[in-house]
């Protein structure tokens, strides 16, 4: 097939790319800079100049590709305190996408999220028919669950002969290289001298190696059915606690216990995040792919040193 990827050079992106043409897919990918396009050259992707705004450009692109996957979103403005903004953009981008694929069955993959998203009472484990409520599917974007409203309208496009499917990511999406989550709370650690987690530490999240997570997006591609929802989930819940204790042990640190009330001094903007319990399940996923994730675990990333020298946003 002829894939056209957008956010190909990212995180998720740039293992997704090279995995789909090992596979034997001819890629085109979004390249906003020449760095990008340089990075998508080498993983045989051919790139397409343009950015997230160039609507034209990501019209004739979708047009032309046998599939499209959705992974780019305007991170450096959301993390610049304009996410409304951002979200915004991403649904009119994927709007656009999908009316140069309207009637035509091919596929639509979309990232979305996972943890914080379902609005699941703690302690239950999300599963894939999870968060597909009807409300708000085309409405105007507004608000904090922006994202998790894009990501059901997108289901809704297979009404409109589109093969659609949203890959839901953990927030522990790992590895070498990641300026996420983890690196973020690798980087509070080594700021605060302590690495932290909130009240007893057995909230969990989800967690998937960026390889194992990008293989879900190429057989969503190639298998998914029309108005699918896929978790790239590889373990369904680490304990912040033992997160925490490995942070502590790669940069050599005490490991300590914080109140909600007294997070934020240890762990920035994470504090918000780091003691929700959102454990997640991907026995759907598995059994509708066949997906077998072999990457190493999050607690082994962490202990292998992959975030001990690695900076963040």
């Amino acid at each position: 097939m002829r894939v056209f990827v957008t956010g190909g050079s990212g995180w998720v992106g740039s293992a997704l790319v090279p995995d789909l043409v090992a596979h034997g897919h001819e890629v085109t990918a979004l390249a906003r800079s020449e760095t990008s396009a340089v990075r998508l050259r080498a993983a045989g992707a051919l790139p397409v100049p343009g950015s997230l705004d160039d609507l034209g450009t990501l019209a004739t692109a979708a047009t032309t590709a046998d599939a499209v996957v959705h992974l780019g979103f305007k991170h450096d403005i959301a993390f610049g305190g304009q996410y409304d903004r951002a979200a915004r953009d991403d649904r009119t981008a994927i709007d656009v996408l999908a009316d140069s694929l309207a009637g035509t069955r091919k596929a639509l993959v979309v990232a979305s999220g996972i943890l914080g998203v379902l609005g699941l009472a703690p302690g239950v484990v999300a599963r894939e028919e999870d968060g597909r409520a009807a409300h708000d599917q085309s409405g105007p974007i507004s608000g904090g669950g922006d994202r998790a409203a894009t990501a059901r309208h997108v289901l809704t496009l297979a009404q409109r002969g589109i093969r659609t499917s949203v890959v839901r990511l953990p927030p522990a999406t790992h590895g070498a290289g990641d300026n996420g989550f983890t690196a973020t709370a690798v980087a509070a650690a080594r700021a605060a001298g302590v690495a932290a987690y909130i009240g007893d530490g057995g909230n969990r999240w989800p967690a998937v190696h960026r390889d194992d997570a990008a293989a879900v997006f190429r057989l969503a591609v190639e298998q998914g059915a029309p108005g699918s929802v896929f978790h790239a989930v590889a373990e369904e819940g680490v304990a912040i606690r033992l997160v925490a204790q490995a942070i502590g042990a790669g940069l050599g640190l005490p490991v300590v216990s914080v109140d909600a009330a007294d997070a934020r001094a240890h762990l920035g903007f994470l504090a918000g995040f780091w003691g929700l319990d959102g454990p997640a399940s991907a026995e759907a996923t598995r059994a509708a792919l066949g997906w077998t994730p072999a990457g190493p675990g999050w607690l082994d990333d962490l202990r292998a040193g992959s975030y001990r020298d690695q900076a963040t946003r």
